[in-house]
């Protein structure tokens, strides 16, 4: 009886959620924006806007959203604020010490807590001491690549980022460890498949960014306060969009069409799908949840601050400043409890 009634439950919560969306277009046309995700090819944290745009999501909830990648999270953050872009998913380093630099008027209303981030080499005995003075793969000095490698050695390796050379090398960094132009580099997870599929060696981990900083943040979705304020509802309904994705990438179902989805990151399906798993257990895309932990992104400000990110009498942001919850909390309203 009681599972009936459970059952009767739901199905009045979708008949009410399906009635709303029919009636969305007599609100007027979808509302437009474009959605910034970092790296060309993109990164693969950036799967989730596309599953979302693919899979018809941003539309069932009245937004119209073009997916557009950009060299690096840093040039996306800096299209949100010159206003060229509405959105963008942008590390949450560099945003920090942007804001706390330059005071531009970014916002954060989504994120991905946990960086996927590995010091990574083609060469099975790699270690901290064999890195010194060594070409490492980076996407931007400065960059996210960059931002994580520096933390990676200061925190896995006792090193400074000095004590190695960067390679700026875009999102190509897996590529020039293929081609074997490179021994080391800052990588992705799901670069680890790519490189040892397509260079037949195996991928040494000499220390990754969860080991380097438990404590930490990745990405942020930023968008400019008085964007946001003119119109939130385009907002909300963007990050209703983003949960309902996840829930879908989620269903192992789905997992064939989240790998063709995930194209534009140019991993193959079948790379892809590896690589969805590995995604899925360390929770990469927030699960029933904001992604906005006061505590690592507090965590992330004082670490930024302590490599000298931050410049001179600079602070962190405090979190109530470049911090929105709302956003999500009303978006979650929206979509509904699974």
């Amino acid at each position: 009886m009681k599972h009936g009634k459970s059952a009767g439950i739901r199905s009045i919560r979708s008949a009410v959620a399906a009635l709303a969306f029919s009636l969305l277009p007599a609100f007027g046309a979808a509302q437009q924006l474009t959605f910034g995700v970092p790296g060309i090819p993109p990164v693969f944290g950036g799967t989730i806007a596309y599953v979302a745009e693919k899979e018809g999501m941003f539309k069932k909830y009245g937004v119209d959203v073009t997916v557009r990648a950009f060299d690096t999270g840093a040039t996306a953050s800096r299209a949100v604020a010159s206003g060229e872009i509405a959105v963008a998913l942008s590390p949450s380093p560099l945003i920090i010490s942007q804001v706390a630099n330059t005071d531009v008027p970014l916002v954060g209303i989504w994120g991905m807590e946990h960086p996927d981030w590995l010091l990574g080499s083609t060469d099975p005995n790699a270690s901290c001491s064999s890195i010194k003075g060594q070409a490492v793969g980076v996407d931007a000095v400065g960059g996210a690549r960059s931002i994580a490698l520096k933390t990676m050695l200061i925190g896995g390796c006792k090193m400074k980022i000095e004590d190695v050379q960067q390679v700026a090398l875009g999102s190509q960094t897996a590529a020039a460890m293929i081609a074997g132009q490179l021994k080391y580099g800052a990588l992705h997870i799901d670069d680890v498949p790519a490189i040892e599929t397509q260079s037949g060696k195996a991928i040494k981990t000499i220390t990754t960014q969860k080991q380097s900083r438990p404590n930490d943040h990745y990405l942020l979705l930023v968008a400019r306060k008085d964007k946001v304020a003119q119109n939130r509802d385009t907002f909300v309904r963007t990050l209703a969009a983003l949960i309902d994705a996840e829930r879908f990438m989620r269903n192992p179902a789905n997992a064939d069409r989240v790998a063709q989805d995930a194209a534009p990151t140019g991993r193959s399906a079948e790379l892809a799908k590896k690589s969805l798993n590995a995604y899925i257990d360390l929770e990469f895309w927030p699960h029933e949840k904001d992604g906005l932990s006061r505590a690592e992104l507090e965590a992330v400000g004082k670490g930024q601050k302590a490599v000298g990110n931050i410049k001179g009498d600079k602070n962190p942001p405090a979190y109530e400043n470049f911090i929105d919850p709302s956003i999500w909390r009303d978006a979650y309203k929206l979509v509904g409890k699974p």
